[in-house]
């Protein structure tokens, strides 16, 4: 028989490198799912990992396998390092996402490092890991995979919006949950942001003082990808090929290109979230950039919806928290990927077990 409660700790590392999310959360189902952070902490990348990281898509097949096992045992300390520090004891698994290192699902292909099976090994505990390669073998997109975390956690909520290294929404449509990826965000802001010598643009300060480049606006707003019907993800690779190349042959001081990609951000989320013609729908905003206050009042400004920002712990930590949900439901053996999500040809339980 299933239990009812569960301990575990959800990991998840994110494109936009701002560090390894770590949460040590209680989970009970009761009437619905529950859920209780005890201890949550980022632990920023080194400079020679943030490096290794921003170039994987450079890499040889061969190097990535390499970079595989250091980053496993790399992340194997940092999560037996959290354990130590809060005590952290009699726990019933590690829910590790791990980091993308590439995503090309049309190719059907999908890599997501530090989910090796020596993890297990390495810190002691049970670990569910690699949530993403199943569904690509099922003819899914692999991502977004948070939307049943919003379905089981987060659904009062109309739409649940998270803006990380990008943005993903996510919503009931028919009584079917579905979620896409919408646009890229903090892989880009953060990326200009280094021009100035600085990691990120706080509360979109920098971004406030440019001015927008309207020809390059539009060129962004034209981008193929936009046209595109759900279910739809996307990736580093993608950036790199599509959205760096446009920005670079304007020649903008960083200030401009920042203040035009926020501009960017906030058409392409309201455009998704004006959909619903009603006014009084809410809008949960997770992730990093729900700090960018500057981004934030450029989405109120192109919609009337109500933007909720909740508690600091859930905008920082919603992603580790549901990649722990993930974890618990494949102990469970139950669904924690939706086919409405996807793309994939059946909804299915996903993720690697691996035992110490």
């Amino acid at each position: 028989m299933a239990k009812d409660r569960y301990s575990v700790v959800g990991v998840m590392s994110g494109t936009s490198l701002d560090g390894i999310d770590l949460i040590y959360v209680e989970f009970e189902i009761n009437n619905g799912w529950h859920f209780n952070i005890v201890n949550s902490e980022t632990v920023g990348y080194s400079e020679d990992w943030e490096n290794k990281l921003s170039n994987l898509v450079l890499y040889s097949l061969e190097d990535l396998q390499q970079i595989d096992d250091e980053y496993t045992v790399y992340l194997s300390g940092i999560i037996k390092d959290f354990m130590t520090r809060y005590n952290i004891k009699n726990i019933d698994a590690i829910c590790s996402h791990g980091h993308t290192a590439l995503h090309q699902p049309a190719d059907q292909l999908t890599y997501q490092i530090g989910n090796r099976p020596a993890i297990s090994e390495l810190v002691g505990e049970k670990v569910v890991c690699d949530f993403r390669v199943q569904d690509v073998e099922f003819g899914g997109q692999g991502a977004p995979l948070v939307p049943i975390g919003d379905k089981l956690l987060f659904n009062a909520y109309d739409f649940c919006l998270n803006l990380g290294g990008f943005a993903n929404i996510s919503m009931e449509l028919d009584s079917d949950r579905i979620a896409y990826d919408v646009c890229p965000v903090n892989i880009v802001l953060n990326h200009y942001a280094r021009h100035l010598g600085m990691s990120y643009d706080d509360e979109g300060k920098e971004a406030a003082t440019g001015e927008i480049n309207r020809e390059l606006l539009d060129g962004l707003n034209a981008l193929d990808f936009y046209k595109e019907s759900y279910p739809k993800s996307l990736g580093l690779e993608w950036v790199k090929t599509n959205v760096f190349p446009i920005i670079e042959s304007f020649q903008l001081e960083p200030k401009n290109v920042l203040k035009t990609f926020v501009e960017h951000i906030a058409i392409q989320l309201s455009v998704e979230i004006n959909r619903k013609k009603n006014n009084t729908s809410s809008v949960l905003v997770t992730g990093g950039g729900a700090y960018n206050n500057y981004l934030i009042e450029r989405l109120k400004h192109y919609s009337q919806h109500k933007i909720v920002i909740p508690s600091n712990t859930v905008v920082e930590y919603k992603e580790a928290l549901i990649f722990g949900l993930l974890g618990v439901l494949k102990l469970r053996n139950e669904i924690n990927c939706l086919q409405s999500v996807t793309g994939a040809f059946k909804n299915h339980s996903s993720g690697k077990i691996f035992l110490p």
